[in-house]
């Protein structure tokens, strides 16, 4: 339906599928945001429809982004992931994969699921903004600052303000739809 509004970002067919149907939608779900953190990381330093792209790939390389198997990855798939393609091939990165999924876990001992955990920090309830442009929206937010600290502190990588800004507008936890698109709550 091309004669919806939706936010600016939103420019092919890739990001509107991602857009109408996942970004700023409430999941409480600990396998998506575990696969929603995960290609946050990937994405850091580079442009969200390049990951949305290689998703399937990242799903077959990574054990269909299963956080229990990644958490006991061993040099040998290190090695092999190193050698895929198909993926985003940067060693920090695919390191990273391994100590998020056992800092994860971690957090879901303690918490009870990361579920719990990331919407502790609002209350459990969705943070709903109002812009009217694209270049209105922040990078990063007094929010995302705190939970950045915190989610270093328990052993998450690549997890700086501005990643942490945009994994919490993915998962729903900040709403950032603009107001004229039809997604806005």
């Amino acid at each position: 339906m091309s004669n919806k509004q939706r936010c600016d970002w939103s420019l092919n067919e890739i990001l509107n599928n991602y857009h109408d149907n996942e970004w700023g939608k409430v999941n409480h779900n600990d396998d998506y945001i575990f696969e929603i953190l995960f290609l946050e990381n990937m994405q850091a330093g580079l442009n969200w429809l390049t990951i949305l792209l290689k998703r399937k790939e990242f799903k077959k390389a990574f054990d269909n982004l299963d956080y229990k198997i990644i958490a006991k990855y061993d040099q040998s798939k290190f090695d092999e992931l190193i050698t895929n393609s198909g993926i985003i091939r940067n060693k920090l990165k695919i390191k990273s994969a391994s100590s998020n999924a056992i800092a994860f876990i971690n957090v879901q001992k303690e918490y009870g699921s990361f579920d719990k955990y990331i919407w502790s920090f609002t209350n459990n309830k969705q943070i709903v903004n109002n812009w009217k442009l694209i270049s209105d929206l922040p990078s990063q937010t007094e929010l995302s600052v705190i939970i950045s600290k915190d989610l270093k502190s328990k052993g998450f990588k690549f997890v700086g303000p501005v990643i942490v800004y945009s994994f919490l507008q993915a998962i729903g936890i900040i709403d950032d739809h603009l107001d004229k698109c039809f997604c806005k709550n």
